[in-house]
């Protein structure tokens, strides 16, 4: 296994590169090669073709770290591997020294190349696609070399679900209540309740500021957001297909709803405002009556005739309320569930090696005592996932499974979300009913 690390040197580059040379690193600097350079004077080689280039950026060279998983290679093998990956990713472009060092107890590389290209005179673009780029001639190497890899799916699980199913930074927006994808989705849900057709729906979301973008994946932007998201990476519940087909589908299924919310009566016998203002009286006997309509209104179109049918409908959406809050909890017990699977299942791969190693000389004691955390940790993941899987599951179908709840539930705390204020209204039009037409609604 190995790991990829890369970050900028802006100072004190000669530093930097006499650290990666240090001799007790390196076993007596045996483990050094270079490239276009010599490790004593590379500092001023990459500065002399930085300034023939007339760079001028603040970027003087590329750390690059690779670590490999403890006594998986030798120090000459994993040599071997950076000089195949220097040779795969800087094409003899780029002056580097590439040194291994064994002195922590892992066996890692350190590769500091040029920012500047010797043969175009650019600078190296340091970015999401370049790093991919090393992240997968390094995997290559270390699968032809028989070396295990990172875990992708793993990582991917990490940066999702470590954090309550989203990445650090974004967890930390929700629980400020400023994530943006979390207002996208809510409000995409919520014009979805409110339209009839695919038309309609595109024209309430540009009534609330969002610019919208067609191609092969419908997107949206917030006025105060600098890009475009698509709406399918929210979930697979938000491709066009998938939005179009809610919307049919909440056209087809009349379900009742509070369109409007229904206010308070004011006691008229009562209040102190209108004792004192013959105006503000005539205003709040205005407002009874229009709110008094507005309930009669909606429990004519429901067809509710009694107080009975009114409680029997106010206890159906309590029942369905529950019913959500239930769906969700038992969401939460399988995704924690399989959150247990995943790391078990990283912690088997990445201790394996240990374990295969001291059933090979179980008499090695010595080896045993050093790693016995690891092999406990082991053997216990591996007890725990054998009670539920016959065999060792797939990172990679956890990852999916868990991606399709986490949809489900974002869907459910939406409509559990909705529910609340539509049991809010049919509260307050209880209230309403009970005090000033309880009897005329039983005639």
């Amino acid at each position: 296994m190995a790991i990829t690390k890369i970050h900028p040197i802006k100072s004190t580059l000669n530093l930097a590169i006499e650290y990666i040379v240090n001799g007790d690193k390196t076993d007596e600097q045996l483990l050094i090669s270079t490239h276009k350079c010599h490790e004593s004077t590379a500092h001023t080689q990459f500065l002399r073709t930085r300034n023939d280039a007339e760079t001028k950026g603040t970027v003087l060279a590329r750390h690059l770290i690779q670590s490999f998983l403890l006594g998986e290679t030798t120090p000459e093998m994993a040599h071997q591997i950076g000089m195949e990956l220097c040779k795969k990713i800087l094409k003899d472009e780029y002056e580097f020294v590439l040194s291994t060092h064994i002195d922590k107890g892992h066996i890692h590389n350190h590769i500091i190349f040029n920012n500047v290209n010797m043969v175009t005179g650019k600078c190296y673009q340091s970015n999401k696609k370049s790093y991919h780029k090393i992240r997968y001639h390094s995997d290559k190497l270390c699968k032809e070399n028989n070396l295990s890899v990172i875990d992708e799916f793993y990582e991917s699980y990490k940066k999702k679900y470590k954090t309550n199913g989203k990445s650090w930074y974004e967890n930390e927006q929700v629980k400020r209540g400023t994530s943006w994808k979390s207002r996208l989705q809510f409000d995409i849900d919520r014009v979805i309740k409110q339209s009839k057709d695919w038309d309609e729906f595109l024209k309430k979301m540009a009534d609330l500021d969002y610019k919208i973008k067609y191609g092969k994946h419908i997107a949206f932007k917030p006025k105060d957001k600098p890009r475009f998201t698509r709406a399918k990476t929210i979930g697979e519940d938000y491709t066009e297909e998938r939005l179009k087909e809610r919307i049919a589908e909440r056209v087809s299924i009349k379900t009742p709803a509070v369109k409007k919310r229904i206010g308070k009566v004011i006691d008229i016998n009562t209040n102190t405002k209108v004792k004192e203002s013959k105006g503000y009286e005539y205003w709040a006997t205005k407002h009874n009556l229009n709110t008094m309509a507005e309930s009669v209104i909606f429990l004519r179109e429901q067809g509710i005739k009694s107080v009975k049918q009114l409680d029997d409908y106010i206890q159906k959406a309590a029942d369905e309320r529950q019913d959500l809050q239930d769906k969700i909890k038992a969401i939460d017990k399988e995704m924690q569930e399989l959150s247990a699977a995943m790391e078990q299942v990283h912690t088997v791969k990445k201790y394996r090696q240990y374990y295969k190693e001291y059933k090979a000389n179980p008499s090695d004691k010595v080896f045993f005592e050093e790693y016995k955390a690891q092999i406990t940790l082991y053997e216990n993941a591996l007890s725990e996932l054998k009670k539920s899987y016959s065999k060792l599951p797939n990172s990679k179908d956890i990852l999916a499974e868990l991606d399709k709840l986490q949809e489900k539930k974002n869907t459910l705390m939406q409509e559990y979300s909705s529910s609340k204020s539509e049991m809010t209204e049919l509260y307050q039009i209880r209230k309403n009913y009970e005090k000033y037409m309880g009897k005329e609604m039983e005639r």
